[in-house]
């Protein structure tokens, strides 16, 4: 079955989606008509730093970036938190018509080094306040800072020496001036793929997001995920800026469970996007920190990157008081492909990703036919937001882009209305005897078990079936749910070649720098 992007978000309202064509014209209409609104709340001081303010900043960064020597289409790293500096820096590089590829300031200096190489970027921008280090790289460094006052006036700070005029070297070769961002996939962190991303690319990218939640200068966010990876950068940031809302960037650009209430309640936010991971978080804390009443009014709650089970999806809907929509994304689509609508646009299914937001879907089987309704398969995506391919990787482009199609290796389904819900990733499927597992179904199983918070579940090499099933599973109560409990629970809830062989209580499970399971570390850590 498909679903084409005719079936995505659809014109049923008023709301126009922000017309821009990229990140150098992202804040002009707010420029032109709202200069003293509130584009960022930044610093422990929260204080706020207006659109005409962060255009000034972003131009004197161009014009710095444009007299070092570097050439249109040139790229340059971002190592930043979720702070001004990187905003200014994305903005400032994309207004010099240079390529901005931002890097988690988390990896060590050896595979920021390695990255760096492998893209052959000109230079590299850094808030050194916020690594809280120094880093010996193969190219320039530069030391971005924004300086912001107490009444929202704010200075650059950045000396760039001058660049050589060497050729071009690694795969900024396959990059031009049409590019906006190159970003780099999850994985290990020596091999991560690099997805060049076009100014049409993104812009189709904030068009829809923006169109799916209808944000609007009325709407304020606080910054949960990092900017260096879709989610944060595209669906809290970009879309906010685009739409003329309001992001706050936490204390130190790092998200804070401590303090997000308290951030959320200083700009009136209206909604925000996380991970499950960070959802669990605030949830587990909520009878202690959660204001009630004194929290601001949620439009909607989005959750995505990986799958949300729905026990945790309604205790968060009920303690929030806020519908939370499940939405589906990866790099090579510009962040979202799917996302549950708004209450009062279409029906919201616990356990979907929901329809296709400005792309086309399919699902197809192991020969590339389209599959029936309600029939697992391959999902398959292409549309304005999709990327051409991987720079200097022609074969993984090959297998990965496919006539236009963006083979996403995820397992899913769709129904008789085009909701989305996926199963797994193919990759990750457990195969005992002949049998095959999706861990991410075991998974959901097991955080339903009362007492359970969440679980990881892997593959066991067995001498016999090849693998078994072994699952590493968080109890909410040391003294709580014991194992027996949980594998009768499993029991109940599981075809019998699915319910775990093995089964370790743990204190924590590894999660990776953009807040999903990191699933090599749990098979390296429990499947020996």
């Amino acid at each position: 079955m498909a679903v084409p992007a005719a079936a995505s978000v659809r014109d049923a309202n008023r709301y126009r989606p922000p017309q821009v064509t990229g990140l150098v014209d992202l804040l002009d209409r707010q420029v032109r008509e709202r200069p003293c609104a509130r584009a960022l709340v930044v610093t422990g001081a929260r204080v706020r730093l207006s659109y005409r303010a962060l255009a000034s900043l972003a131009d004197e960064v161009a014009a710095r970036l444009g007299g070092a020597g570097l050439g249109r289409g040139d790229a340059v790293g971002l190592i930043c938190a979720n702070t001004a500096e990187f905003v200014v820096a994305l903005l400032g590089a994309a207004r010099a018509g240079l390529v901005a590829a931002p890097l988690d300031p988390a990896l060590p200096e050896a595979q920021l080094a390695l990255r760096l190489g492998a893209l052959g970027a000109r230079a590299v921008l850094i808030d050194t306040s916020a690594s809280g280090r120094d880093v010996i790289l193969p190219v320039p460094a530069w030391s971005l800072r924004v300086d912001v006052s107490g009444a929202g006036t704010a200075a650059v700070a950045l000396e760039p020496g001058v660049c050589d005029s060497a050729q071009v070297q690694g795969a900024a070769g396959e990059l031009s001036e049409r590019d906006a961002l190159v970003l780099f996939t999850a994985g290990t962190t020596d091999r991560a793929k690099m997805v060049p991303l076009t100014h049409d690319n993104v812009a189709a990218s904030l068009r829809t997001i923006c169109a799916t939640y209808e944000l609007g200068p009325d709407d304020a966010t606080v910054a949960v995920m990092p900017f260096f990876h879709g989610h944060g950068l595209f669906a809290a940031l970009l879309s906010s800026l685009a739409s003329g809302g309001c992001v706050l960037l936490p204390e130190r650009g790092r998200f804070s469970a401590g303090t997000f209430w308290d951030d959320m309640r200083a700009v009136h936010a209206t909604w925000f996007t996380a991970v499950p991971a960070i959802h669990e978080i605030l949830l587990d804390r909520s009878e202690r920190e959660y204001p009630g009443a004194q929290a601001p009014p949620l439009k909607f709650v989005r959750s995505c990157s990986a799958p949300l089970n729905t026990a945790t999806q309604r205790a968060l809907e009920r303690t929030f008081g806020a519908p939370l929509l499940s939405a589906y994304g990866m790099t090579e689509s510009s962040h979202q492909a799917t996302s549950e609508p708004l209450p009062q646009r279409g029906a919201l299914r616990q356990g979907s990703v929901g329809r296709p937001t400005g792309v086309a879907v399919r699902v197809v089987d192991r020969s590339g036919r389209s599959c029936p309704a309600g029939v697992e398969g391959e999902v398959w995506v292409q549309g304005a937001t999709v990327a051409r391919g991987y720079l200097a990787d022609g074969d993984e482009s090959a297998r990965t882009f496919v006539d236009g199609w963006l083979r996403t290796g995820d397992l899913g389904a769709l129904d008789e209305d085009g909701y989305l819900s996926l199963t797994g990733r193919i990759k990750n499927l457990i195969n005992r005897g002949g049998e095959k597992i999706s861990p991410e179904h075991v998974e959901d199983i097991l955080a339903g078990c009362p007492g359970v918070a969440e679980a990881a579940v892997f593959a066991v090499p067995d001498a016999v079936y090849g693998q078994r099933v072994g699952a590493a599973v968080v109890v909410r109560e040391p003294d709580g749910v014991g194992r027996e409990e949980i594998l009768r629970y499993c029991r109940d809830h599981l075809a019998a070649f699915e319910v775990p062989d093995r089964l370790e209580l743990v204190n924590a499970l590894p999660y990776t720098a953009k807040g999903g399971l990191d699933r090599k570390a749990v098979q390296v850590r429990y499947a020996p």
